[in-house]
C-alpha cells in the first residue's frame, strides 16, 4: 500500500496539557525510554504551545521545514500535515529509530540521524523529490522549525545564519533569557544580538513556562522568529573581522569601549581613542550602548589600518 501524504490522512489528533502530558510518559514507558539530560531533552506537552510555533512558521503546502531535535515527533506531525517536505535531524539514534517507524506513513518526512553541528543545511535537502516546486530552478528556500535543546541553542543559530544556504526564517524555543538578549536594543545589547541581528530581525513571538515540557526544565523558554535579510542591513566587506573586532569591544563587558577594545585588539588606548573620534563614537561609551550601524561604521574605520590585529 502506497504511503499517504500527511495532509491526505488529515492527522488531527490533539490533547489537552494534561492527555498529552500521559501520552508522553506512556509512550517513553512503552519505548523503554527516558529523557537524556545530556542531550538537553525536555519533550513538549502543551498543544497551545504547539498550535503557537505551527502558526508562528506561517507554513504552506509548497515548503520545505528543517526541524532539529524532533524528540517524539509530536511538531514534526504537525509540520508535515502543513508542508511539502520535513527533513527532521535527531542526534539521539534510539529516538531516531523510533521516528522512522512511528513516521513510517508519511511520505513526506525524512528522519536525519546525524549531529546538526556536524551537518550542511544544503545536504540535507539532497533527498527532496526531483519534481519538488523551485527545485532546479534556484528558488528553493527552506525554514528552520524547531525546539531547540538549551545547550546548542547558540551553535544552532550559528550554524544556519552563517551557512552559505541560509533560510528563509527561523522559529525556534530558546530559554527566554537568550531570547531577551537577542531581541535586545542597544543599552542591553550583546555579542549574541550583534551577530543574530547582523543576519535577520529576531522577534518574541510567546513565552512559554517550564511546566509545558516534560521533563519540565529549571528556566522558562520563548518561542524566538527570526525573519533573514537578503542581505546584512549594514556594509560590511570582511564578516570575520568585523566580528573580531565585536569580539574585542565585548571582551571586558561593562567596561568603557576604549578600554574594552584596547583589552580585546591588545592595542595601547593612545591608538584606540583617535579612531573611535574618526567614528563619531565617544570613548566613554559602552560596547552594549552601540547600534550595529555604529560598529559597521567602526569597523571600517578600523580596516584601514594596515596591520589589524584581529
Amino acid at each position: 500500500m502506497a504511503k499517504e501524504t500527511a495532509r491526505k490522512r488529515g492527522y488531527k489528533k490533539r490533547y489537552p496539557q494534561d492527555r498529552m502530558l500521559a501520552e508522553t510518559k506512556r509512550l517513553l514507558r512503552q519505548l523503554g525510554l527516558q529523557a537524556r539530560k545530556g542531550l538537553g531533552q525536555h519533550f513538549l506537552v502543551d498543544e497551545g504551545v504547539l498550535e503557537r510555533i505551527v502558526d508562528a512558521a506561517e507554513l504552506g503546502p509548497t515548503d520545505v521545514v528543517l526541524e532539529i531535535g524532533p524528540g517524539l515527533g509530536v511538531l514534526t506531525r504537525e509540520l508535515a500535515g502543513k508542508v511539502g517536505w520535513v527533513v527532521a535531524v535527531e542526534l539521539d539514534t534510539r529516538l531516531a529509530l523510533v521516528l522512522k517507524k512511528e513516521l513510517a506513513s508519511f511520505n513526506n518526512v525524512a528522519i536525519v540521524n546525524q549531529d546538526i553541528l556536524k551537518t550542511s543545511p544544503a545536504s540535507l535537502l539532497e533527498g527532496l523529490p526531483p519534481d519538488f516546486p523551485g527545485i532546479g530552478d534556484g528558488r528553493l528556500g527552506y525554514k528552520v522549525v524547531a525546539n531547540l535543546p538549551y545547550y546548542i541553542t547558540s551553535a544552532v543559530l550559528r550554524h544556519f545564519l552563517e551557512a552559505r544556504f541560509k533560510p528563509k526564517v527561523m522559529v525556534v524555543m530558546v530559554q527566554k533569557e537568550v531570547a531577551e538578549a537577542i531581541v535586545a536594543q542597544p543599552g542591553d545589547m550583546s555579542l549574541l544580538a550583534i551577530s543574530i541581528q547582523f543576519y535577520g530581525r529576531p522577534y518574541i513571538i510567546s513565552y512559554v513556562p517550564a511546566s509545558s515540557f516534560y521533563p519540565a526544565p529549571e528556566v522558562d523558554s520563548a518561542i524566538l522568529k527570526i525573519g533573514l535579510y537578503p542581505q546584512p542591513p549594514v556594509s560590511v566587506a570582511d564578516r570575520e573581522s568585523f566580528f573580531g573586532l565585536v569580539r574585542a569591544g565585548f571582551s571586558a563587558r561593562r567596561k568603557q569601549l576604549v578600554g574594552s577594545l584596547a583589552n580585546g585588539l591588545g592595542l595601547p588606548k593612545a591608538e584606540v581613542l583617535p579612531l573611535l573620534e574618526r567614528a563619531g563614537i565617544i570613548s566613554r561609551r559602552r560596547a552594549e550602548t552601540l547600534t550595529l550601524e555604529e560598529w559597521a561604521r567602526l569597523w571600517r574605520v578600523f580596516a584601514q589600518v594596515e596591520e589589524r590585529p584581529w
